[in-house]
């Protein structure tokens, strides 16, 4: 089958946050084409080039949605003036999503969202695009007014033109795959099945063209991209009424992205619940875990704790450094461990910071271990030196990942906010016992072969980490657990093989009706056969009295899909009496 591949900041660039899981899925399934139509974020990303891509790829197509005026767009489908009725027609389907966004009452405004939605991207497809409408002084003024409407969002009221200009914008950004020309019979029209790899703008085009051509569409969400929109609002410097139309946008977004799909997997429990309030019909979830490489683990995983006898009592983080992750419950916690266990260890290992925040929050950390462990030598790095070093992934130290794991003899997460936690998972790979706070999916990634504790409570991290070193036993036995549950779940061989069901599942209850042409293209009579679509099997008489046998020669019953308008079916009259014995 053809499969449109749908990203936002990933495959095909180099940086893109689900290249990797994407490239394992493409070449995972090796027999099927693959079209990437991916969404850029940034002008950094895409300097930093494209991975290579497999020979099962056919096609890859970006656009992008950081750009403030899409030149791309005006060059590829170049508009003429606007007339009346054209502008007529996108001030009342835009005034109708202006009303659905201001009032923020997702069940109430669903339907009138999507159909404003599916109306502007008929507009947009029959005009050449509304990068420039959407952006428009009219819009605006649409906008205004809908905030000014009576049951309208409290803050809403508020907002001012400032306020207004700023979420236009960023409503137009998220809106820009209703401009673009993926959806023809060369492109998205063409796809059996549209999957997209997270929820929000990157499941818009698969939308499109489910309205469009009927191409069914699975969205796969390891992180719960409306999560993550009300995460990133609050680091930003926009104003309480900007943030509060984006919500309600993005909100109503994900809810007509659920109701369209006809498959949602999520990739924890976690992301599921988020899902099923959004509005998922829970029919439609199918939880897939996330898949990761096993394999650079095996070795440490099958050693156990025999070879690490010289490390029993180390701990060790691993993740990207930010104030997310909570290092400072985790310094104040190990300042009690120390004291109870004189000869524990802290390394802190991290990819290289990135960004004047992370550097900052880093030299924070670095400075509160100085002060929690003055007299030990203050500001070292080196393991030894000081109960806490801090290395970067790549040193001298840590060249790889399975090097920090194999120093190791309990593992630990201090987060406050996660998704899936993937160092926690390699760290089940290895075969090693976990203490982690109970937040995202970690209870349901650990399943009881770990110590769970609440987060931002550095005396039940304490107690906890203080518990598994001083039983070796008790961590020989839960790393063995650990590791047993990973594999089982957690590997690239049982993400692959659960989308490879999936994706034939929704082809064969979803198959796209296309008309045949030939190559002048003038309609092929007779392409498709009546019996090609409709379900059912029974038999036949292909001669002699109906239902007088099997097998072949005279009297003989053949089984065939017969096709059974719904006009055939009479209530108190069986269907299968009804065509018995006729000729098919």
């Amino acid at each position: 089958m053809r499969v449109g591949l749908l990203t936002e900041s990933g495959c095909p660039y180099v940086n893109g946050e689900t290249r990797l899981w994407c490239d394992r899925l493409v070449r995972g399934l090796a027999q099927h084409e693959f079209d990437i139509y991916a969404l850029s974020r940034g002008e950094e990303q895409e300097a930093h080039g494209r991975v290579e891509l497999p020979p099962q790829v056919g096609r890859v197509r970006t656009a992008p949605l950081w750009t403030v005026d899409d030149e791309a767009l005006r060059a590829a489908r170049p508009r003429g003036r606007r007339g009346r009725r054209t502008r007529r027609r996108f001030d009342e389907h835009f005034a109708e999503l202006a009303e659905a966004v201001c009032r923020g009452d997702r069940d109430a405004m669903a339907d009138r969202f999507g159909n404003a939605l599916y109306g502007l991207a008929e507009l947009a497809r029959t005009e050449g695009g509304l990068v420039g409408a959407l952006r428009s002084e009219s819009a605006v003024r649409t906008l205004e007014r809908a905030c000014r409407a009576p049951g309208a969002l409290r803050a809403a009221h508020t907002a001012r033109v400032p306020d207004l200009l700023a979420a236009a914008g960023l409503m137009e950004r998220a809106l820009r795959p209703l401009s673009l020309d993926w959806y023809g019979p060369d492109a998205l029209g063409a796809a059996d099945l549209c999957h997209a790899t997270s929820g929000g703008p990157a499941a818009l085009p698969g939308l499109l063209a489910k309205h469009f051509a009927g191409v069914p569409l699975l969205v796969t969400e390891y992180g719960v991209q409306l999560r993550a929109h009300h995460l990133a609002a609050g680091d930003t410097d926009l104003s309480a009424p900007t943030r509060a139309l984006l919500a309600s946008f993005h909100g109503l977004l994900a809810a007509e992205v659920y109701r369209g799909a006809t498959v949602i997997t999520p990739g924890n429990a976690h992301a599921r619940r988020w899902q099923e309030r959004c509005g998922a019909d829970r029919a439609k979830l199918r939880t897939v875990h996330p898949g990761m490489e096993a394999d650079r683990f095996t070795e440490i995983g099958e050693g156990g704790y025999d070879d690490f006898a010289a490390a029993p009592d180390t701990l060790l983080w691993v993740g990207r450094v930010e104030p997310a992750k909570d290092l400072i419950s985790l310094l104040h916690a190990f300042g009690e461990i120390h004291a109870r266990v004189p000869a524990a260890r802290l390394r802190i290992v991290g990819a290289p910071a990135e960004g004047a925040e992370a550097e900052a929050y880093l030299a924070h950390c670095r400075a509160l271990a100085a002060r929690l462990f003055p007299d030990e030598a203050p500001g070292a790095h080196a393991i030894g030196d000081n109960p806490v070093s801090f290395e970067e992934i790549g040193g001298p130290d840590v060249p790889g990942l399975a090097d920090a794991y194999a120093s190791a003899g309990v593992v630990v997460l201090s987060s406050v906010v996660e998704g899936f936690p993937i160092s926690l998972v390699e760290a089940m790979f290895c075969g090693r016992a976990t203490v982690s706070t109970d937040v995202g999916a970690v209870v349901e990634v650990i399943g009881g072969t770990g110590l769970v504790v609440p987060p931002r409570n550095p005396r039940a991290l304490a107690e906890a980490c203080v518990a598994l070193l001083r039983d070796p036993e008790r961590c020989a036995r839960l790393g063995a657990a650990a590791r047993a549950r990973a594999l089982e779940l957690f590997t690239v061989e049982q993400n692959i093989a659960a989308f490879r069901s999936i994706y034939l599942d929704i082809v064969s209850h979803c198959p796209v009706r296309r008309d045949a042409v030939d190559e002048t293209g003038d309609p092929v009579p007779f392409a498709h056969p009546a019996e090609a679509y409709v379900p059912g099997r029974w038999a036949v008489a292909t001669g002699g009295a109906a239902g007088g046998g099997t097998g072949s020669g005279p009297g003989a019953t053949a089984e065939v899909s017969v096709s059974v308008p719904s006009w055939a079916v009479t209530e108190g009259v069986p269907v299968g009496d009804r065509f018995k014995g006729a000729a098919v």
